[in-house]
């Protein structure tokens, strides 16, 4: 059997693949491995990942022969959503999206729950779960009210549209629309820049930003002494203004620690 997520390392980034057939049908299966293939990159080292799909789409949405099981279990998953959410919200490396063909549904939560977005300019992208008589089940309307507002998220929830890339990213829905052939290099950059990067600030950065959005900026305020603790503890930070004092701003090589 093919690996549902076949992994790979460039640099300092960790490549994984969905390659979940027919199309990367998200459930407890795919998030699982999702999972398991990300707390891997960070006990290997890797300072980031890059999250790209090895079909023809990236995702078609959830799989719906589980929600015969869901209505029995009046809405239960098997895997908590809020688990899957948070595997990929609280993982201390970056996560870089690259999304094409059809991103839709459940794929396209999987998407907002990382933290760059970019897509080929023939992606077609929505929140189509009306069509079942649903709604976005794993956080897709609460991450769509925060990146584009309240209208914007319960018109694409309750219309279930498929909308093109580039309208999606100017609404600030996704960061970045690149020709289809400059998906995986534009993707990949983005991903070792971000790699290359003082790590520790990077995940600091995170979970101040998820308290930010959760809890407010005042809980946020109030989380900063903490949260940033360890990064005047870091390595990156000496080695940082050692090169901001011998060359100048941005030529400090930072090692992650």
């Amino acid at each position: 059997m093919e690996e549902i997520i076949q992994k790979e390392v460039r640099g300092n980034v960790a490549v994984l693949t969905m390659n979940y057939r027919p199309y990367n049908l998200s459930g407890p299966t795919l998030s699982g491995a999702l999972m398991a293939s990300l707390n891997d990159a960070v006990e290997q080292g890797q300072r980031a990942v890059l999250l790209r799909s090895g079909l023809r789409h990236f995702s078609a949405g959830a799989d719906v022969d589980l929600f015969d099981e869901r209505i029995e279990r009046e809405g239960r998953a098997r895997l908590d959503p809020i688990e899957v959410l948070s595997a990929f919200e609280t993982l201390p490396i970056p996560i870089v999206v690259a999304v094409h063909g059809v991103c839709l549904g459940g794929g396209l939560e999987l998407a907002l729950a990382c933290d760059y977005i970019v897509a080929a300019q023939s992606a077609k992208i929505g929140s189509v779960e009306v069509a079942l008589g649903l709604h976005p089940l794993m956080g897709g309307i609460q991450r769509q009210v925060q990146r584009i507002g309240m209208a914007r998220a319960k018109e694409m929830a309750m219309l279930g549209r498929r909308y093109d890339a580039a309208t999606l990213e100017r609404w600030g829905l996704i960061n970045l629309v690149v020709a289809d052939e400059e998906l995986e290099p534009a993707a990949l950059a983005i991903a070792q820049e971000l790699a290359n990067g003082p790590t520790v600030a990077h995940a600091a950065t995170k979970r101040l930003a998820r308290v930010a959005a959760n809890e407010g900026i005042e809980a946020a305020d109030r989380a900063m002494f903490e949260t940033q603790k360890p990064i005047w503890a870091s390595q990156d930070l000496k080695e940082g203004l050692k090169s901001f004092r011998a060359n100048g701003p941005g030529l400090a090589i930072f090692e992650g620690k």
